[in-house]
């Protein structure tokens, strides 16, 4: 049960993905773009993590600065929209 949520979430991931490189094309704003890489990088960590085994920490680790980077990656796209706007 575990695998199989953990696909679908994946799979959830990616499509968000796909969602936000569609509507960058339509619009070239860089938010979408970052949100697309943020998300695409969410969903490779959750293949990761589906296919690591519990008593290997130190692959846990880097999964975990994997999410640590795809967040990062949308607070400054956050910042970034906000301080385009006030240029």
């Amino acid at each position: 049960m575990y695998g199989f949520l953990t696909g679908a979430i994946a799979m959830a991931h990616l499509a968000a993905g796909l969602f936000f490189l569609k509507f960058w094309k339509k619009s070239s704003d860089r938010l979408f773009l970052f949100f697309a890489m943020a998300f695409v990088i969410l969903g490779i960590n959750r293949i990761g993590l589906a296919f690591v085994d519990e008593g290997q920490e130190f692959y846990y680790t880097g999964l975990y600065i994997l999410r640590l980077m795809a967040f990062l990656l949308i607070l400054f796209a956050i910042i970034d929209k906000n301080r385009a706007g006030r240029a």
